[in-house]
This record gives C-alpha cells, structure tokens and sequence, in this order.
C-alpha cells in the first residue's frame, strides 16, 4: 500500500545524510562541517533508484535539517547546486565562503 518508506538522516560519525528507503540506506550525501556551515560535496543514490525523484528528496531533507539547525550551506556538489537553483526558497542558506576545518 502506497510507495517506498523514505526518510533522510544525519549520520554525524560518517559525515552524510543518508536517504533510507524501507529501512536500507540508499543514497548519501557526502559533507564536511565547520561550527556554522556543511559544505554538501556528493549525492549519490543507488542506481536501482534513480529517476524516481529520491535525490531530490534526500537534498530538500538535508536542507531542511541544515535550516534547522541554524546553520548555512556550501553547495559544492552539482546536484545541489541546480536543486537550489530550482528551488530558490532554500538560497538564504548558501553561503560561498569554504573555510571549512576537516
């Protein structure tokens, strides 16, 4: 009855949000932190899943969370980038600059 189960999450110690489809994890995006920003470097979903508008939903969970905490976004990954292109109401989080600790 009705789709996938789809949740995104932080996974701190591995440094990704993790997109779970029906309790698997099944896409990432890959980020480095800094005390005031994440700078989201890599989205990659598994390739039995494209096309299904799952990477577009682990970016809006990771910018959603992102927003939550109070923090700004580099976008540093494609992906992201034209998201955020096409959803303008997530740009008062980007921020370019890239001082970011690893």
């Amino acid at each position: 009855m009705g789709g996938p189960r789809v949740a995104v999450r932080d996974n701190p110690e591995d440094l990704r949000y993790e997109l779970v489809v029906d309790g698997e994890v099944a896409g990432e995006i890959r980020y480095r932190r800094s005390p005031d920003r994440i700078v989201l470097v890599h989205t990659e979903v598994s390739p039995s899943l494209e096309g299904q508008g799952l990477a577009s939903r682990l970016v809006a969970g990771a910018l959603d969370d992102i927003r939550a905490r109070g923090l700004r976004v580099v976008p540093i990954c494609p992906f992201v980038r034209a998201y955020i292109g096409r959803h303008p109401e997530y740009n008062d989080l980007v921020t370019g600059d890239l001082q970011v600790s690893d």
